[in-house]
Protein backbone atom coordinates (compact mmCIF):
# COMPACT_ATOMS: atom_id res chain seq x y z
CA UNK A 1 0.00 0.00 0.00
CA UNK A 2 1.27 3.59 -0.70
CA UNK A 3 0.33 6.72 1.50
CA UNK A 4 -0.55 9.67 -0.04
CA UNK A 5 -0.34 12.71 2.25
CA UNK A 6 -1.99 16.31 0.85
CA UNK A 7 -3.17 19.46 2.49
CA UNK A 8 -7.47 20.26 2.25
CA UNK A 9 -9.65 22.12 4.35
CA UNK A 10 -7.44 23.76 6.56
CA UNK A 11 -5.55 19.89 7.75
CA UNK A 12 -3.49 17.51 6.60
CA UNK A 13 -4.84 14.41 5.14
CA UNK A 14 -3.24 10.93 4.60
CA UNK A 15 -4.90 8.64 2.54
CA UNK A 16 -3.73 5.09 2.67
CA UNK A 17 -4.53 2.52 0.41
CA UNK A 18 -3.51 1.01 -3.26
CA UNK A 19 -4.73 4.13 -5.02
CA UNK A 20 -4.71 4.62 -8.71
CA UNK A 21 -4.34 8.09 -10.47
CA UNK A 22 -8.27 8.24 -10.91
CA UNK A 23 -8.67 8.12 -8.02
CA UNK A 24 -7.19 10.56 -6.45
CA UNK A 25 -8.94 12.99 -9.11
CA UNK A 26 -11.99 12.06 -7.85
CA UNK A 27 -10.74 12.68 -3.99
CA UNK A 28 -9.68 16.16 -5.08
CA UNK A 29 -12.53 17.10 -6.83
CA UNK A 30 -15.17 15.61 -3.81
CA UNK A 31 -13.18 17.90 -1.19
CA UNK A 32 -13.23 20.75 -3.79
CA UNK A 33 -16.80 20.75 -3.98
CA UNK A 34 -17.59 20.03 -0.51
CA UNK A 35 -15.05 23.22 0.49
CA UNK A 36 -16.64 25.40 -2.01
CA UNK A 37 -20.48 24.82 -0.67
CA UNK A 38 -19.54 24.40 3.56
CA UNK A 39 -16.67 26.70 3.90
CA UNK A 40 -17.02 29.98 5.70
CA UNK A 41 -13.22 31.07 4.74
CA UNK A 42 -13.91 31.19 1.42
CA UNK A 43 -15.41 34.01 -0.29
CA UNK A 44 -16.71 32.25 -3.18
CA UNK A 45 -17.98 29.17 -1.00
CA UNK A 46 -21.94 28.78 -1.22
CA UNK A 47 -22.43 29.10 2.77
CA UNK A 48 -20.25 32.64 2.23
CA UNK A 49 -23.25 33.50 -0.09
CA UNK A 50 -25.74 32.34 2.84
CA UNK A 51 -24.42 34.59 5.10
CA UNK A 52 -24.89 38.04 3.33
CA UNK A 53 -27.94 37.09 1.26
CA UNK A 54 -29.45 34.01 2.73
CA UNK A 55 -30.69 31.98 0.35
CA UNK A 56 -30.80 28.41 -0.78
CA UNK A 57 -27.73 25.78 -1.30
CA UNK A 58 -27.74 22.56 -3.39
CA UNK A 59 -26.11 19.82 -1.53
CA UNK A 60 -26.31 16.35 -1.04
CA UNK A 61 -24.56 17.29 2.22
CA UNK A 62 -27.19 19.22 3.74
CA UNK A 63 -29.71 16.63 4.94
CA UNK A 64 -27.10 14.11 6.58
CA UNK A 65 -25.37 16.66 8.18
CA UNK A 66 -28.28 19.31 9.49
CA UNK A 67 -30.43 16.23 10.46
CA UNK A 68 -27.31 15.34 13.10
CA UNK A 69 -26.70 18.87 13.91
CA UNK A 70 -30.61 19.21 15.21
CA UNK A 71 -30.23 16.02 17.09
CA UNK A 72 -26.75 17.30 19.05
CA UNK A 73 -28.41 20.42 19.41
CA UNK A 74 -31.33 18.67 21.21
CA UNK A 75 -29.23 16.49 23.15
CA UNK A 76 -27.12 19.56 24.19
CA UNK A 77 -29.91 21.88 25.04
CA UNK A 78 -28.52 24.08 22.25
CA UNK A 79 -25.21 24.05 23.22
CA UNK A 80 -23.72 22.59 19.86
CA UNK A 81 -25.83 25.09 16.97
CA UNK A 82 -24.77 25.70 12.70
CA UNK A 83 -24.83 28.95 13.40
CA UNK A 84 -22.02 29.21 15.87
CA UNK A 85 -20.01 30.67 12.93
CA UNK A 86 -20.68 34.14 13.98
CA UNK A 87 -19.81 33.33 17.42
CA UNK A 88 -16.24 32.20 15.98
CA UNK A 89 -16.22 35.62 14.03
CA UNK A 90 -16.37 37.45 17.18
CA UNK A 91 -13.97 36.11 19.01
CA UNK A 92 -11.43 36.66 15.92
CA UNK A 93 -11.65 33.16 14.38
CA UNK A 94 -12.47 34.65 10.87
CA UNK A 95 -11.67 34.21 7.21
CA UNK A 96 -8.80 36.30 7.70
CA UNK A 97 -7.27 35.01 10.65
CA UNK A 98 -7.13 38.23 12.63
CA UNK A 99 -7.47 36.76 16.09
CA UNK A 100 -8.04 39.68 17.53
CA UNK A 101 -11.34 38.88 20.13
CA UNK A 102 -14.23 40.87 20.51
CA UNK A 103 -17.31 40.88 22.83
CA UNK A 104 -18.79 36.93 22.85
CA UNK A 105 -21.82 36.91 20.67
CA UNK A 106 -24.29 33.88 21.39
CA UNK A 107 -25.46 31.99 18.57
CA UNK A 108 -29.18 32.26 17.12
CA UNK A 109 -31.20 29.83 19.65
CA UNK A 110 -33.60 29.68 16.73
CA UNK A 111 -31.55 27.99 13.94
CA UNK A 112 -34.15 25.81 12.45
CA UNK A 113 -36.52 28.53 12.31
CA UNK A 114 -33.47 30.23 10.00
CA UNK A 115 -32.26 27.23 8.25
CA UNK A 116 -34.48 24.63 7.07
CA UNK A 117 -33.52 21.59 4.58
CA UNK A 118 -34.70 18.94 2.10
CA UNK A 119 -32.52 16.04 0.53
CA UNK A 120 -31.80 18.45 -2.14
CA UNK A 121 -29.54 20.98 0.02
CA UNK A 122 -30.57 23.49 2.83
CA UNK A 123 -32.08 27.09 2.09
CA UNK A 124 -31.41 30.30 4.79
CA UNK A 125 -34.66 32.42 4.94
CA UNK A 126 -32.36 35.44 6.11
CA UNK A 127 -28.75 36.03 6.35
CA UNK A 128 -26.81 33.23 8.27
CA UNK A 129 -23.70 31.95 9.09
CA UNK A 130 -23.82 28.33 9.04
CA UNK A 131 -20.58 26.80 10.42
CA UNK A 132 -20.49 22.85 9.75
CA UNK A 133 -16.79 22.12 11.98
CA UNK A 134 -18.40 19.77 14.58
CA UNK A 135 -19.09 17.43 11.96
CA UNK A 136 -18.00 18.62 8.87
CA UNK A 137 -14.61 17.34 8.53
CA UNK A 138 -16.13 13.85 9.31
CA UNK A 139 -18.90 13.54 6.71
CA UNK A 140 -16.49 14.57 4.43
CA UNK A 141 -13.84 12.19 5.62
CA UNK A 142 -17.12 9.83 4.73
CA UNK A 143 -17.87 10.81 1.36
CA UNK A 144 -14.59 10.34 0.76
CA UNK A 145 -14.49 6.56 1.92
CA UNK A 146 -17.04 5.72 0.19
CA UNK A 147 -15.62 7.04 -3.11
CA UNK A 148 -13.10 4.92 -2.46
CA UNK A 149 -15.48 1.88 -2.26
CA UNK A 150 -13.82 -0.01 -4.98
CA UNK A 151 -10.30 0.46 -4.04
CA UNK A 152 -8.93 -3.42 -3.02
CA UNK A 153 -7.49 -3.95 0.07
CA UNK A 154 -7.26 -2.27 3.40
CA UNK A 155 -7.99 1.40 3.52
CA UNK A 156 -7.13 4.35 5.73
CA UNK A 157 -8.52 7.86 5.44
CA UNK A 158 -7.09 10.25 8.04
CA UNK A 159 -8.10 13.89 7.80
CA UNK A 160 -6.31 15.79 10.54
CA UNK A 161 -7.26 12.79 13.31
CA UNK A 162 -10.58 12.35 12.12
CA UNK A 163 -10.37 8.99 10.57
CA UNK A 164 -12.20 5.97 8.86
CA UNK A 165 -10.29 2.53 8.73
CA UNK A 166 -11.52 -1.33 6.93
CA UNK A 167 -9.45 -4.02 6.73
CA UNK A 168 -6.00 -4.44 8.93
CA UNK A 169 -6.12 -3.03 12.25
CA UNK A 170 -4.86 0.54 12.84
CA UNK A 171 -3.35 1.09 16.69
CA UNK A 172 -3.83 4.88 17.23
CA UNK A 173 -2.88 6.77 20.46
CA UNK A 174 -5.53 9.29 22.16
CA UNK A 175 -2.83 13.08 21.98
CA UNK A 176 -2.44 14.18 25.22
CA UNK A 177 -4.32 17.86 25.09
CA UNK A 178 -1.74 19.64 26.90
CA UNK A 179 1.58 17.53 25.90
CA UNK A 180 1.45 16.42 21.95
CA UNK A 181 4.82 14.11 22.80
CA UNK A 182 2.17 12.02 24.85
CA UNK A 183 -1.00 10.09 24.72
CA UNK A 184 -3.87 9.32 27.21
CA UNK A 185 -4.41 5.92 25.82
CA UNK A 186 -4.25 4.05 22.64
CA UNK A 187 -6.85 2.06 20.76
CA UNK A 188 -7.50 -0.25 17.91
CA UNK A 189 -9.65 0.66 15.03
CA UNK A 190 -11.53 -2.16 12.47
CA UNK A 191 -14.04 -1.64 10.15
CA UNK A 192 -14.95 1.96 12.20
CA UNK A 193 -14.00 5.50 12.69
CA UNK A 194 -12.32 7.70 15.38
CA UNK A 195 -12.88 11.33 15.22
CA UNK A 196 -11.15 13.78 17.97
CA UNK A 197 -11.76 17.23 19.00
CA UNK A 198 -9.50 19.43 21.92
CA UNK A 199 -9.44 22.75 22.95
CA UNK A 200 -5.40 22.86 21.91
CA UNK A 201 -6.25 22.98 18.39
CA UNK A 202 -7.63 26.34 16.52
CA UNK A 203 -6.35 27.71 19.70
CA UNK A 204 -5.35 31.47 20.03
CA UNK A 205 -5.02 34.07 22.44
CA UNK A 206 -5.48 33.59 26.48
CA UNK A 207 -8.02 30.81 26.60
CA UNK A 208 -9.32 30.99 23.12
CA UNK A 209 -10.07 27.99 21.12
CA UNK A 210 -12.81 26.41 18.88
CA UNK A 211 -14.59 24.75 21.12
CA UNK A 212 -17.35 27.26 21.79
CA UNK A 213 -21.01 26.83 24.28
CA UNK A 214 -23.12 28.40 21.24
CA UNK A 215 -26.07 29.64 24.14
CA UNK A 216 -22.95 32.18 25.01
CA UNK A 217 -20.53 31.77 22.26
CA UNK A 218 -17.73 31.70 25.07
CA UNK A 219 -14.97 28.57 25.02
CA UNK A 220 -15.77 25.72 26.55
CA UNK A 221 -13.74 25.45 30.01
CA UNK A 222 -14.67 22.08 31.79
CA UNK A 223 -13.38 19.40 29.04
CA UNK A 224 -10.25 19.80 27.14
CA UNK A 225 -10.32 16.69 25.13
CA UNK A 226 -12.85 13.98 23.15
CA UNK A 227 -12.54 11.08 21.25
CA UNK A 228 -15.53 8.86 19.85
CA UNK A 229 -15.46 5.72 18.26
CA UNK A 230 -18.43 4.27 16.22
CA UNK A 231 -19.49 3.22 12.53
CA UNK A 232 -19.32 6.38 10.50
CA UNK A 233 -17.39 9.53 11.07
CA UNK A 234 -19.62 12.27 10.62
CA UNK A 235 -21.73 11.12 13.81
CA UNK A 236 -18.03 9.73 15.72
CA UNK A 237 -16.95 13.66 14.55
CA UNK A 238 -20.52 14.91 16.15
CA UNK A 239 -20.47 13.12 19.37
CA UNK A 240 -16.42 14.53 20.04
CA UNK A 241 -18.68 17.69 20.12
CA UNK A 242 -21.08 16.83 22.11
CA UNK A 243 -19.31 15.38 24.49
CA UNK A 244 -18.14 18.58 25.89
CA UNK A 245 -21.68 19.21 27.00
CA UNK A 246 -24.27 17.74 29.33
CA UNK A 247 -25.92 15.37 26.93
CA UNK A 248 -23.15 14.56 25.12
CA UNK A 249 -23.03 10.74 26.43
CA UNK A 250 -26.62 10.46 25.90
CA UNK A 251 -26.06 11.08 22.53
CA UNK A 252 -23.77 9.03 22.60
CA UNK A 253 -25.27 5.85 23.97
CA UNK A 254 -28.27 6.86 21.50
CA UNK A 255 -25.88 6.68 18.49
CA UNK A 256 -23.97 3.68 19.48
CA UNK A 257 -20.74 5.13 20.02
CA UNK A 258 -17.94 4.39 22.84
CA UNK A 259 -16.02 7.55 23.63
CA UNK A 260 -13.27 8.95 25.87
CA UNK A 261 -12.95 13.04 27.43
CA UNK A 262 -10.51 14.45 29.64
CA UNK A 263 -11.56 17.23 31.47
CA UNK A 264 -8.85 20.34 31.92
CA UNK A 265 -7.71 19.04 34.95
CA UNK A 266 -6.21 16.00 33.51
CA UNK A 267 -8.50 13.14 34.55
CA UNK A 268 -10.28 10.72 32.10
CA UNK A 269 -13.52 9.46 31.93
CA UNK A 270 -14.88 6.83 29.55
CA UNK A 271 -17.88 5.07 28.10
CA UNK A 272 -18.80 1.14 29.54
CA UNK A 273 -17.61 -0.21 26.47
CA UNK A 274 -14.64 1.22 25.27
CA UNK A 275 -12.53 -0.50 23.49
CA UNK A 276 -9.18 0.40 23.70
CA UNK A 277 -6.60 1.36 26.68
CA UNK A 278 -6.51 4.33 28.90
CA UNK A 279 -3.32 5.24 30.67
CA UNK A 280 -5.73 7.43 33.68
CA UNK A 281 -9.43 7.14 33.77
CA UNK A 282 -12.35 7.03 35.69
CA UNK A 283 -15.58 4.85 34.93
CA UNK A 284 -18.62 6.95 34.03
CA UNK A 285 -21.07 6.30 36.86
CA UNK A 286 -24.02 7.81 35.43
Amino acid sequence: MTIWRFDAIGTRWEIEGDLGGGDRAVVGDLIEHFDRDWSRFRADSAVTRLATAGGALESADAAPMLDAYQAVSDATAGAVNPLVGASLEALGYDPDYTLTPGRPVAARGDWTDVISWTAQGATASAPALIDVGALGKGRLVDVVFAALSDVTGDLVVDAGGDMRVRGAVVRTALEHPFDAAKAIGVVELRDAALCGSAINRRAWGDGLHHVLDARTGQPVRTWAAAWALGADAMRADAVATALFFDGGPELADDWGIEWVRMTTDGTAERSPGWPGELFVARPRTT
